[in-house]
């Protein structure tokens, strides 16, 4: 009887225990966010952003596929940055391209990241002909160069569509993480709560999910975001040279049809430069909050009055 019993809260025990960890592992995340000027600065402007993605229309009223007003006409009140060759509102086409831009950022990051997690974190502690089979295969796509690749695939795959375009994007953004991911597991696979957690007799797949990954969230934050902003510019930059689907709406395909109506020389500057403005503040942010969580995962990379502060506190 008393084994009948204990067994279901040893059970409640164990799943509250890893609440606990997952609510202490978010509200560590968010203190980190507050206590470091430059994730502040990253996440406020990411979270702009994400605004203009989720509500286009609170900010720019025009359609931004309308081709309704004058042509090439300069910034005016109702035009805040002109308009294109084709009449259309520059400032529109920039609120609304945010969506499309920041969605290939977050699904081609996340993906990369997952990736790179099964593929490193399973590789460093599985040992053995997985490691070395998996590592291989790592290496191999670290080699190739990047680029030259993206736009071979891209091009074999024109107009396609996002998903070819995500799907390029993960392919060749997935193993520079795994790599680092991989090292770090390595050095915790023979941490103490790890051998005892296997002497428990936990499954492999429990001890990776629930002991291994939560011991390195903010290398795992980190990875995402450096994978979102190679996204973001990668794209933009198949995009502009027309291997996108010229068709959507997004800041590479803007400057792509800003550059084929020589919007430089014919009078409407912005229509190619606020795209890459935008570009670069998105990729901006992604960068603070990058250096950031570089910054709260490895302590030698803090500030040495950050780091002198918290010793005397």
């Amino acid at each position: 009887m008393s084994t009948g019993v204990l067994a279901p809260d040893s059970g409640l025990a164990g799943h509250s225990r890893r609440g606990r960890l997952r609510a202490g592992a978010g509200a560590n995340l968010l203190r980190a966010i507050l206590s470091n000027h430059k994730a502040t600065a990253g996440a406020l402007l990411l979270l702009i952003f994400i605004f203009f993605a989720a509500f286009p229309g609170v900010v720019a009223h025009d359609n931004p596929q309308a081709e309704i007003y004058a042509r090439a006409a300069a910034p005016s009140a109702k035009h805040l940055l002109g308009t294109t060759t084709y009449g259309q509102d520059i400032f529109s086409q920039l609120i609304w391209s945010t969506r499309e831009s920041l969605l290939i950022a977050v699904i081609a990051g996340a993906l990369a990241t997952v990736l790179s997690v099964l593929i490193g974190v399973s590789a460093a502690y599985l040992g053995g002909t997985t490691d070395s089979a998996l590592s291989l295969f790592t290496d191999v796509f670290l080699v190739i160069p990047a680029f030259p690749l993206i736009v071979v695939i891209a091009a074999y795959a024109k107009n396609g569509g996002d998903a070819i375009l995500i799907a390029v994007l993960v392919v060749t953004g997935w193993s520079y993480g795994a790599r680092q991911l991989r090292a770090q597991a390595l050095s915790l696979r023979n941490r103490d709560f790890l051998v005892a957690a296997r002497l428990r007799g936990e499954r492999r797949w429990r001890i990776i999910v629930f002991e291994i990954l939560p011991t390195m969230t903010s290398l795992i934050v980190a990875n995402f975001l450096g994978a979102a902003l190679y996204s973001v510019l990668a794209a933009a930059g198949l995009q502009f040279i027309g291997l996108g689907n010229p068709n959507t709406m997004s800041w590479g395909t803007m400057l792509y049809w800003a550059q084929n109506n020589e919007a430089l020389q014919i009078g409407t500057p912005l229509w190619a430069v606020m795209p890459g403005v935008a570009l670069a503040l998105l990729g901006g942010a992604f960068s603070l909050l990058n250096y950031a969580f570089d910054e709260i995962g490895n302590p030698a990379l803090r500030p040495v009055g950050r780091k002198r502060g918290r010793r005397r506190s």
